[in-house]
C-alpha cells in the first residue's frame, strides 16, 4: 500500500492537471471574442450544427419504409418549432420527443 503523502500528492497533481486543462480553452479564448469570424460563427453554428446532425442522421433513413415517419416527423417538429420560437433547445427536445413517441407507439417490431 503507497504511503498517505504519496497518495495526497497524486490527487493533488491530478487536480491541478484537470483544474489547468478545463481552464485553458476560456485563457486562450478571452482575446478572440472581440473577433468579427468568432462573433458571425457564434450566431450561425447553433443552426449549422443541427443541420449537419440532422443530414448525419437522416443520411440511411429508407424512405420508402413505413418506419421513416417518426424520424421525418421529429425533423418537421424541430425545423417549424425552431424557426417559429428561434430557441434551439426547445425544438430540439420537442422534436425528439416526437421521434420517439412515435417510434415507440407507432412503430413497435
Amino acid at each position: 500500500m503507497p504511503d498517505t503523502r504519496y497518495l495526497l500528492a497524486v490527487a493533488a497533481v491530478c487536480c491541478a492537471i484537470t483544474w489547468g486543462l478545463r481552464a485553458l480553452p476560456f485563457t486562450a479564448l478571452t482575446p478572440l471574442r472581440s473577433n468579427k469570424a468568432v462573433q458571425y460563427l457564434s450566431t450561425r453554428m447553433p443552426a449549422g450544427v443541427m443541420v449537419i446532425l440532422s443530414i448525419y442522421t437522416l443520411r440511411t433513413l429508407p424512405l420508402t419504409e413505413a418506419r421513416a415517419v417518426a424520424p421525418l416527423a421529429g425533423l418537421a417538429v424541430t425545423v417549424v418549432l425552431h424557426l417559429w420560437r428561434g430557441n434551439a433547445l426547445l425544438s430540439v427536445f420537442a422534436g425528439t420527443a416526437v421521434c420517439v413517441a412515435l417510434s415507440s407507439t407507432l412503430f413497435v417490431p
